[in-house]
């Protein structure tokens, strides 16, 4: 999980509360999931960092509506997610992979591993990618996620999200995030928000519902802009 900023602001103050705790106890998985030994370095071969490099003939820009890759309509709200990747200093981020894969309407995955007693769409998949433009936007179709039971705790619940994933120019450039939605209240009990104890940092987690990108009878629409260096940067996985 990442915090990513709704805003760019190049003078903001990092607060030492931004980075979630490794050993959060209410969140019970973050005991497990985290290195327990000393990191040791470890040079990656030339071609790990060179490679691959994602361009327009890789990515369809069909992948990036998640609702028309079968043969018929998939169950829930229709919304368009859309925002810039920025660089610290404002600049955008052009070229820019973005993977993005959700639960359904339900709040349920495509995944034998996923055992909710939630419905299966037959129209939704749940996984769409696209490149950002030259101003670093990009934009998906898709349909809001349910929440879904996790078992973390007692009657646990993980609010509705999409999960991002953003490649530099190879594997070894990688940041894995989550977005979430304004006013949802199962975010004050998930403890995997929680674990971020700054709380403007929390809120940059959250997207901006943006009227002006909802279409007439079709769909809502949702901005989020993500921040990848400076003092608005998002928060990575593999940082200590």
């Amino acid at each position: 999980m990442a915090a990513i900023a709704k805003e760019y602001e190049p003078d903001a103050a990092v607060s030492p509360q931004t980075h979630p705790w490794l050993d959060y106890p209410p969140y019970r998985s973050s005991i497990r999931r985290h290195p327990t030994k000393d990191l040791h370095h470890a040079d990656p071969e030339t071609l790990e960092l060179h490679g691959p490099v994602f361009g327009h003939r890789d990515v369809d820009p069909l992948e990036a509506d998640l609702t028309i890759r079968h043969g018929g309509a998939p169950i829930g709200e229709r919304i368009v997610v859309s925002g810039r990747v920025l660089g610290g200093d404002g600049r955008p981020v052009a070229g820019q992979l973005i993977e993005i894969w959700q639960a359904n309407a339900s709040g349920r995955y495509v995944h034998k591993r996923d055992q909710h007693d939630a419905a299966i769409d037959p129209n939704f998949t749940g996984i769409g990618r696209c490149l950002t433009g030259p101003d670093g936007a990009y934009q998906f179709t898709t349909i809001k996620p349910g929440p879904y039971p996790w078992r973390n705790h007692d009657n646990a619940w993980r609010p509705a999200h999409i999960h991002f994933s953003l490649f530099g120019t190879g594997f070894t450039h990688r940041l894995v995030t989550q977005m979430y939605f304004p006013g949802d209240p199962l975010l004050a009990l998930d403890p995997i928000c929680q674990s971020i104890r700054d709380q403007w940092v929390r809120e940059r987690l959250v997207a901006t519902y943006d009227h002006d990108l909802s279409r007439p009878e079709w769909s809502t629409g949702y901005r989020w802009d993500i921040v990848l260096t400076g003092s608005a940067r998002v928060w990575e996985e593999t940082e200590p």
